[in-house]
């Protein structure tokens, strides 16, 4: 063996194994690219808080096991820590992602993540510690990821949140990265300019309309010509945000999506809208996402 290779298997000998790495790859693996399902709040279970930090993996680290085929599809999103709370009637499950990547974009991206994720943690405690003080109640934080897309070029991962303080409530939220560039992609950014808003607003309307006489009622959304009773109820869908959430489909689609209870009633939970590119294909900047 010469020398360069010696050293080598020294230094590899020297890596420090957490005791905990069977235990994380296997659940790693069995998670798979979506990594967990919402769980849609717990039900009462008595055990103590844990803090959990898990597959925290340094930059080099995660491009050597892209390398390797078994791993490649657990290394693009991983989850950086974990709060987990199961205690009496309050519960709280939040995974807190990090995307691998050495571009500012993409630091940006994860030091967000982890900022949200303490606060929510952080004030799901702080109503927990109320309640208690109050004399008990019910408590609830699931917060998770998804990977929507992922292609050799594109990422879509969309985090959610649901609370249940009262009634329930959901948020989801997703950030679409161009991999090779390992830029974050933004709505506006996609389009000459911002024409695309009314565009697509009149599109979902018109969705809405269709979807809400075809259902037979089982659809509603609040929008003018759905045949809603007491419409002035509720204010009706007009227009989408200039950043509106969306992802993109692994088809080079735009899919434009609303939190629950922005558009439509609760039962209806959080809604998504596949827009035509067809009617897109003017405004677009390139068909180099959308097509």
């Amino acid at each position: 063996m010469d020398d360069r290779l010696k050293k080598l298997e020294e230094q590899y000998k020297d890596v420090p194994i957490p005791q905990n790495l069977d235990a994380v790859v296997e659940a790693s693996l069995k998670k798979g690219r979506k990594k967990r399902a919402p769980k849609w709040i717990m039900g009462t279970v008595a055990a103590a808080a844990l803090f959990t930090a898990s597959l925290n993996v340094s930059p080099a680290m995660a491009r050597n096991l892209v390398d390797i085929p078994v791993l490649g599809s657990i290394v693009e999103v991983l989850t950086f820590v974990s709060y987990e709370v199961e205690k009496d009637t309050y519960s709280a499950n939040i995974d807190v992602p990090k995307i691998n990547g050495d571009s500012e974009e993409i630091a940006a991206l994860n030091e967000k993540y982890a900022a949200e994720g303490k606060a929510l943690y952080e004030q799901f405690k702080e109503e927990m510690d109320g309640m208690e003080q109050a004399g008990g109640g019910h408590v609830g934080v699931d917060s998770g990821y998804i990977v929507a897309t992922d292609t050799d070029q594109l990422l879509s991962v969309g985090r959610y949140v649901v609370n249940t303080v009262g009634s329930s409530s959901t948020v989801m939220k997703y950030d679409t990265i161009d991999k090779q560039k390992e830029i974050a992609i933004t709505l506006p950014s996609l389009f000459k300019d911002d024409a695309y808003v009314k565009i697509i607003s009149e599109n979902i309307a018109e969705q809405m309309r269709e979807q809400a006489k075809a259902s037979n009622g089982d659809k509603v959304y609040w929008v003018s010509g759905a045949g809603i009773a007491d419409e002035d109820l509720f204010e009706s869908f007009t227009t989408i945000k200039a950043d509106q959430n969306f992802y993109i489909t692994a088809e080079g689609k735009l899919v434009i999506v609303f939190d629950k209870y922005e558009v439509a009633p609760g039962y209806m939970g959080v809604v998504e809208f596949e827009i035509p590119t067809e009617i897109l294909t003017d405004t677009l900047v390139s068909s180099e996402y959308i097509h």
